[in-house]
């Protein structure tokens, strides 16, 4: 079973004076390298989804795309993910500024992901206000469809499709075996956020 793994670079960061935060430093290296680092160890190939004209010099060699519906925000950055990947490729996605998003645990949800009786798997987390993490997550290739109608409909909330799908959860206390949630799920917003990442220790591994 083919999973693609996903790199989603959007967004006008508006909080942080419109820069491409993914192209930050942290702890040594571009932040969206060590996105692209976790994703190669458990997925088939890689794909950026970036609208910037400049977007495809930032990994040479890992194809990327823009979005097919502009301007939909993080929803249509899922879409065109699942329109893109290679034909009937589940997706693992994460966005381009979480520098600490753990490989053993993305290796974990398309692990459950595809025992095949769910559409998508996300992980439990404290930080976020949905009690999961949308855009650090499994979901299956038939997942296009429920969000395609969400968009249709003109709703671009990211969770919007997931009432139409079979969700699984990774429990926070398992989510905790990889690491401090607040951690592997930080990311950046602010100049203050990334100072913060900028002073945690390095992961091994």
């Amino acid at each position: 079973m083919s999973c693609t793994g996903v790199i989603l670079a959007g967004g006008g960061a508006t909080r942080f004076g419109g820069r491409p935060k993914g192209l930050e430093m942290v702890a040594g290296a571009r932040i969206i390298e060590r996105v692209a680092r976790a994703l190669r160890m458990v997925t088939d190939e890689l794909l950026l989804v970036a609208n910037a004209p400049e977007a495809a010099d930032w990994l040479p060699g890992v194809r990327t795309v823009a979005d097919v519906r502009p301007g939909e925000g993080a929803l249509g950055g899922l879409h065109a993910a699942l329109a893109c990947a290679e034909e009937a490729s589940d997706v693992l996605v994460v966005a381009w500024d979480m520098p600490f998003v753990s490989a053993a645990l993305l290796g974990v949800m398309r692990a459950r992901g595809e025992e095949g009786d769910v559409d998508a798997v996300l992980p439990e987390s404290d930080g976020s206000r949905r009690g999961v993490e949308p855009l650090c997550a499994w979901y299956a290739a038939r997942c296009l469809p429920p969000i395609t109608a969400a968009l249709e409909a003109g709703d671009r909330r990211v969770i919007a499709f997931l009432d139409a799908v079979r969700v699984a959860r990774v429990g926070i206390e398992e989510v905790r075996r990889f690491g401090d949630p607040d951690r592997l799920f930080g990311n950046v917003n602010t100049a203050d956020d990334l100072a913060r990442l900028q002073g945690m220790v390095p992961d091994v591994g």
